[in-house]
């Protein structure tokens, strides 16, 4: 097969890339190398996959409509893992443009583009942060996710309603995927785990809300792309809109004080913690709702 995998650069599309070229497909990877975090990182993960011939890499904007129109028509895909996004969740307080453009216009692109070249199947990234005030556990793809508390949370939730009215009106296969908090090798430095590392390395101390009694469903990455892959063999094929929701997690939460535990016993180092019980700052916490 002949996937596109956007955000190709990125901590998932590059696993994501490594996966798809190790079975034997074609992969075309494009990103546009933001700096949202070290751009180093991303290139590091780029020279992997340049690497290999079955690999081919475009330097390109989701929201260059005319640049996309192109890749499309040029390229005519079997299949298309969207994983390119605007990530994070206190940056979306900071630029929230950064996430109109990239997460829907960008979004738009990429379904415009499947709906005429009639892709074979879209999945898409979407994210835990959807649940967003819901309290009901365990966590269900049919659960009402009206309720986001992030800008970020809400452009995810756009994508599976944008999604699904694709789905519907053009029978355009789509399965949107629910990270719980990815982990592992080249993983996002901004992400908190990287954070507590970085803090606990240096002698700093860390910040630690609700008194660490919060718990997070960590997903390593390996058992996301398994998920991605079975996914993208698999297209919906209900006659309404052949659409599908599903969670990747590890369904076993832990709570944040025993992680960081988990950090300090591997680099045999004490964090010093700064405890609080604030609970609205942890809300905003990149560790807690990200994808």
């Amino acid at each position: 097969m002949k996937i596109l995998v956007t955000g190709a650069a990125g901590f998932i599309g590059y696993h994501l890339a490594q996966r798809l070229l190790a079975d034997g497909h074609q992969v075309y990877g494009i990103d546009n190398l933001n700096d949202y975090y070290d751009v180093g990182l991303k290139k590091a993960r780029l020279a992997q996959l340049n690497s290999q011939k079955n690999f081919t890499f475009q330097y390109l904007d989701l929201g260059d409509r005319s640049a996309m129109t192109e890749l499309f028509v040029s390229q005519k895909f079997d299949a298309v893992a969207h994983l390119a996004a605007q990530a994070g969740v206190r940056y979306s307080l900071q630029n929230p443009h950064a996430y109109a453009d990239s997460n829907l216009v960008g979004f738009l692109h990429i379904l415009e583009g499947c709906r005429h070249q009639k892709t074979a199947h879209l999945v898409y990234a979407s994210s835990s942060s959807v649940y967003g005030t819901n309290t009901k556990v365990p966590f269900a793809a049919s659960d009402n996710v009206d309720h986001p508390i992030s800008l970020y949370a809400a452009t995810k939730k756009a994508n599976e309603l944008m999604a699904h009215s694709y789905s519907h009106l053009y029978q355009l296969p789509t399965t949107g995927l629910r990270f719980f908090t990815v982990y592992g090798e080249w993983g996002r430095p901004d992400m908190a785990y990287f954070k507590f590392v970085d803090a606990i390395a240096q002698g700093k101390s860390i910040d630690i809300y609700n008194y660490g009694k919060m718990q997070r469903d960590f997903t390593y990455i390996d058992d996301i792309i398994e998920g991605v892959v079975r996914v993208i063999h698999q297209p919906p094929q209900t006659e309404a809109a052949p659409y599908k929701l599903y969670n990747i997690g590890n369904n076993n939460p832990i709570e944040l004080m025993i992680f960081i535990e988990a950090i300090e016993q591997a680099m045999g180092k004490t964090a010093e913690k700064k405890l609080s019980a604030n609970a609205a700052r942890r809300r905003a916490c990149n560790l807690c709702r990200c994808g």
